[in-house]
């Protein structure tokens, strides 16, 4: 089956380079008119240039496509109204939101300035935020939408010098686990990539060996699915790397369950205590915020 977005309207925030810009691409080669949001700021957010959108535009329109530019910060919230209302004035609706600007000022905790800490996850977290919430009034009136916020492994499994986007990155996943429980009710689904790929950002971080294998092409196609009418899927982690994608999951073991009507001591946890970390009965998270504490209470016949 052949994956289109015609009649779709997207957009793609961070869109004039690397990651951002191959999604732009494929969304707009299947169909998508696209809205390219780029402020044409370097690797660290400082400076900016129009021509780095303007010139994906033209990309897209040269090869048969529909784009505009928006040269607006999502930072700026006022900025994020306006670039959804780009999108409505030029197509009347709006259906895609793909989450992807970004910015890197790594340095270790001990060395950063708290300037940058919150420079870095003003972008990557109030960035998603912003967009999100002003494309959000239009897909509940709809009842449809697709929105896709990037993670990292740097979150996941950490990083040297990466505190500050490690805590965005993971921040928005909590963004995400709430939203998608919001957005179901309205035909919403919220998901998130885990990109790995050669770009600007990472040129220096990635060896060589590996570089030429992980062109952000290759993280494309699952962010294009995630968009799609196809994917039924919600609050899902997918990474992908060098052609490579899978699924990554918050899980749970089966722990430890007292009986919350008898009096509990730190002793009866510290003896507990290997149950409770043993990974062999773990399973999936729940979404919500009981996780699986409910299953073990019916357990011992206390629900």
């Amino acid at each position: 089956m052949t994956i289109r977005f015609d009649n779709r309207v997207a957009i793609v925030t961070g869109a004039g380079v690397g990651l951002g810009r191959q999604h732009a691409l494929l969304l707009a080669a299947r169909g998508a008119k696209v809205v390219v949001n780029d402020t044409g700021a370097g690797p660290d957010g400082r400076g900016g240039d129009p021509a780095v959108a303007d010139r994906v535009v033209d990309e897209i329109r040269a090869a048969g496509g529909v784009a505009i530019a928006h040269h607006g910060d999502v930072c700026d919230p006022a900025a994020a109204q306006a670039l959804v209302g780009a999108a409505v004035a030029a197509w009347g609706r709006l259906d895609i939101l793909v989450n992807n600007a970004g910015i890197l000022r790594d340095r270790s905790f001990a060395k950063i300035d708290l300037a940058d800490f919150n420079a870095v996850m003003q972008v990557h977290l109030m960035g998603t935020v912003n967009c999100s919430h002003a494309a959000w009034p239009l897909m509940v009136q709809q009842k449809y939408g697709r929105v896709v916020v990037t993670t990292s492994v740097a979150g996941s499994n950490g990083n040297f010098g990466q505190t500050h986007y490690g805590a965005a990155k993971m921040a928005v996943l909590g963004f995400m686990n709430c939203l998608a429980i919001e957005g179901r009710k309205s035909g919403i689904l919220v998901n998130a990539i885990s990109p790995a790929a050669t770009t600007r950002m990472t040129e220096a971080l990635i060896p060589p060996a590996l570089a030429s294998q992980m062109g952000p092409e290759l993280v494309s196609p699952a962010v294009a699915w995630l968009c799609s009418e196809t994917c039924q899927l919600t609050a899902h982690i997918i990474t992908a790397s060098a052609a490579g994608f899978a699924r990554m999951q918050l899980y749970e073991t089966q722990g430890v369950q007292f009986d919350p009507a008898q009096p509990l001591t730190l002793e009866m946890f510290d003896a507990a205590v290997d149950t409770v970390c043993d990974l062999g009965s773990a399973t999936p998270s729940e979404l919500g915020v009981l996780g699986n504490a409910q299953d073990r209470l019916k357990a011992i016949g206390r629900l």
